[in-house]
């Protein structure tokens, strides 16, 4: 795919159906809890400026979070897609920079090895946190390497609990690079934090090539 370059997204798909682009970090998905009086940029009021028309939030990426989000265009792919999504047909990757806490254990943490993370998670002010009465989440992680320190890592979150991931590493000791809200004292190279979506699979949605959907859609990594 090759994006066509905007300030607050790149656009890297687009039909009658759906429009897919590369947010960058620090730019809301949808707007905020303070509605107007928020005046960060909104990645869906843009679009909608762009494309001269309403579309549909499908799923949302965090403020500091980059990578591949997806709007609908019409509301028959809108009750499709969010179909797709709560029944967990569409699998969504994510890759992370982390550097690992103090005293954290993680000289025997394996290579290429997928890890099984499951929590009861609440949504606070801020922050997510464990708690008895909380939904389950569950993610997929996989340490793909480590250069200098860094622990690059791919996550597939199973469940779509907001701050999921962001609360899993942390929780297990490596808080993703620039997420102060997390622990972590690193900042990230660019803007935001080190949080990328870099892949949406549509392979078992079905009928996605009735909206004319590739199987997969796969961006450049960190």
């Amino acid at each position: 795919m090759v994006p066509v370059e905007n300030k607050a997204y790149s656009k890297v798909f687009e039909n009658d159906h759906f429009i897919i682009v590369d947010k960058n970090a620090m730019v809301l998905s949808v707007p905020g809890r303070l509605g107007e009086e928020d005046d960060r940029p909104v990645l869906g009021r843009i679009l909608e400026v762009d494309l001269g028309m309403t579309i549909y939030p499908v799923h949302r990426l965090d403020y500091e979070v980059q990578g591949l989000i997806m709007f609908a265009k019409n509301p028959a792919a809108h009750k499709a897609a969010n179909g797709w999504f709560e029944r967990k047909e569409v699998f969504k990757t994510y890759t992370a920079m982390t550097r690992p806490l103090p005293d954290t254990a993680h000289d025997a943490l394996p290579l290429n090895v997928e890890l099984t993370w499951k929590s009861k998670l609440l949504r606070g002010k801020k922050r997510a946190y464990v708690s008895p009465h909380g939904k389950d989440s569950v993610t997929i992680a996989c340490l793909k390497r480590v250069e200098n320190g860094i622990f690059h890592w791919e996550l597939n979150p199973i469940t779509g609990r907001s701050h999921q991931l962001r609360f899993e590493m942390y929780n297990h000791g490596h808080p993703i690079i620039g997420d102060e809200l997390y622990s972590s004292n690193e900042k990230f190279q660019t803007e935001g934090i080190a949080l990328r979506a870099y892949k949406i699979d549509f392979t078992k949605a079905p009928k996605a090539s009735e909206f004319f959907l590739p199987k997969e859609i796969v961006i450049t990594t960190f």
